[in-house]
Parts: structure tokens; sequence; C-alpha cells
């Protein structure tokens, strides 16, 4: 693909084939990936790719713990809820989604195996945990340099036919995650990724979130008119 079908054409994937994505593309799209700049070439980033029975060990226990009411424990913070124009722009999105997958307002049932769908990975064959190094931990640096690798990774698996969604769900239970993926001490979970195959007939992967007019999100300083 061309760079701007890349950058244009690529949207979150929220519904997969459940075929096996192969270790070698895999590892193809990291290396690509990680060209991503990063604060004084720190490359703070690491990746736990899981896939098989300890993917489905990791979606079984992020399910019942949430099922049971046990309090999520991220390790990256979320921060405080959104509000104002970040919140309209969270609802609009989640309009267009449940608008697609059929989900009426008052379905209660649909609404939560949807959300619960996100701590399964949105049932994708492949799962990518990304972490940083614990000794970090702290510098506003290094989740700016994760964002950036994580970016081109989904854009990497674009150019290759594959899909993603940047999820976070998916590390809610962190000691789930730890335990299945095994993740070392010295490692802080900020993102998961799902990955895979994209169903073409799943509706949600049809969405296309709407976004800011360069107008919107700019200010131009010094240029004339």
């Amino acid at each position: 693909m061309e760079f701007d079908d890349v950058i244009l054409g690529r949207r979150s994937i929220r519904g997969y084939k459940p075929d096996p994505v192969p270790r070698a593309l895999i590892e193809e799209i990291i290396t690509l990936a990680m060209r991503a700049p990063s604060s004084m070439n720190t490359q703070p980033w690491n990746f736990y790719v899981i896939a098989g029975e300890p993917l489905n060990r990791i979606r079984a226990g992020n399910t019942e713990r949430m099922v049971a009411g046990v309090p999520q424990s991220r390790e990256f913070r979320t921060g405080q809820p959104f509000a104002g124009h970040h919140r309209d722009r969270q609802v609009q999105v989640a309009k267009q989604l449940f608008s697609a997958m059929g989900i009426a307002r008052d379905d209660k049932d649909k609404r939560q195996d949807w959300v619960l769908r996100g701590f399964r990975q949105f049932d994708a064959p492949v799962c990518i945990i990304v972490t940083y190094d614990r000794v970090l931990d702290g510098s506003d640096d290094t989740p700016f340099d994760c964002g950036a690798v994580t970016t081109a990774l989904v854009n990497a698996a674009w150019s290759r036919g594959l899909g993603a969604v940047i999820n976070s769900q998916g590390i809610m239970q962190s000691p789930v995650v730890r335990e299945h993926a095994g993740i070392a001490d010295d490692q802080i979970i900020m993102k998961s990724i799902a990955l895979g195959w994209p169903d073409h007939d799943f509706p949600a992967n049809a969405v296309v979130s709407e976004r800011k007019s360069v107008k919107d999100a700019t200010v131009f300083v010094g240029f004339e008119e």
C-alpha cells in the first residue's frame, strides 16, 4: 500500500477471522513499528505476543473477574473520566458502533456482551501486550514513545492486510495478564492490541470514526495568509 492509503484507510477492527497469524509476519510488523521515534533513542518498549491457550486463559480470567465485580487493576493510570468535547467524541463513536451492531439503547444484555468482547481481546487470534521498562516509570516521555510505536504497529499491520484495535479493557485485570503472558517484574503493562485477519462481514468493522478538522486542531504561528 501507499503510505496515504494506510493512514486514510486504517480503522479499528473489532471482529476477526479465527485464522492464525504467522509468527514471521508479526515479527516483520514489529520490526517496522520499532522504527518509530523515541526520546533520545531510549526505545523503552517491549512486546509480549500471545496466542493459543495462554490467550484463552487471559480471556477467561479477565471476563470472570470483571463479571464478579473485581476492581480493575490497570497499571498505567487511566486519569479522570472524559468530559466536554472528549466525552462527546467517546459517545459518538459508541453510538456508531451500537448502531452498526444493532444494539438498542435499552438492550442491557447485548451492551454487556459488547463490553465483554473488549476483555476477551475482541476474540482476535493474537494479542500484543505493550510494556515499558519499570526503571522509566514516572517519565512522561516514556508513554509518549510507547504511543508512537503502538501507532506504527497498527499501521504496519494494516499495510500487510491485518486488522488491529488498541485496547485498554484487555489489560484492566493486570494480574491475569501478567501471569498467563509471563510478563517480567521489571515491566509496566501499558496497552494491549488485538490483532488478526479482519472479518469483513462483522458490522462494526465498517465503522469509521470522525476526525477533528485541521482548522479545529491547529494553530499556525508566523505564517502569512
